[in-house]
């Protein structure tokens, strides 16, 4: 009787997230721990966008949003075009501030920032980077924020364009699984998620779904 009242109410019909992570960046690099820097996206990651906004053009979207960062704006734009709708930046969606790791690859990291790098492995939930966030820091921005927007578009369908530390907080809510196992799923560049909101029910449809082809790390 309750799945009744509800289809009665229209409370069945999924809220569906497109949440992509943003191409390659504009240094190459696939290590580099760039956080708040404001770094472009590369050929290949205009590329791989373009790949994503192929294989979405049929999808209507009642929105697309993006951080305020360039690497994800640019590749929302991309999405973007040719739907008439305006990319809005959402700058609670920026990734992790890295703190003193910024713009080091996790090389230089382990050796500047032995005793740092152990209390983060040790406590990845919690530890909070000298100068930056933990996760939980994360998750305490993002969480309202994807909160308001799905009330937002309740019973449709929209786009967000963010970074892999943003999208694994917010799978890992979807998916109710603690912050400390939040690197168990890769993010790719140009990665794609969907996730369907109901009333109390989150369901994952895909996880990392890439268009292009995709090297062993």
């Amino acid at each position: 009787m309750r799945l009744r009242a509800l289809a009665a109410q229209g409370l069945l019909t999924a809220t569906r997230l497109y949440l992509l992570r943003h191409g390659q960046v504009a240094d190459g690099h696939t290590d580099r721990y760039h956080g708040h820097n404001d770094v472009d996206l590369s050929p290949t990651g205009i590329r791989q966008c373009q790949a994503v906004a192929a294989f979405l053009k049929e999808v209507k979207l009642a929105a697309i949003y993006a951080s305020d960062l360039t690497r994800t704006r640019r590749g929302a734009e991309i999405i973007a075009q040719g739907r008439g709708l305006p990319v809005q930046t959402i700058p609670e969606f920026r990734e992790l501030n890295f703190g003193i790791w910024e713009g080091l690859t996790f090389q230089e990291i382990m050796d500047r920032y032995p005793e740092e790098l152990h209390q983060r492995f040790a406590d990845l939930a919690n530890y909070r980077i000298p100068g930056g966030e933990s996760l939980q820091d994360l998750q305490a921005r993002v969480a309202p924020k994807l909160a308001e927007l799905r009330q937002r578009h309740a019973g449709q369908a929209f786009l967000v364009m963010a970074h892999a530390g943003i999208n694994r907080v917010i799978l890992s809510q979807a998916l109710n699984l603690d912050l400390n196992y939040i690197f168990r799923f890769d993010q790719a560049y140009a990665g794609l998620n969907i996730i369907d909101y109901y009333p109390d029910l989150a369901v994952v449809r895909l996880l990392n779904g890439v268009c292009y082809p995709l090297e062993p790390k």
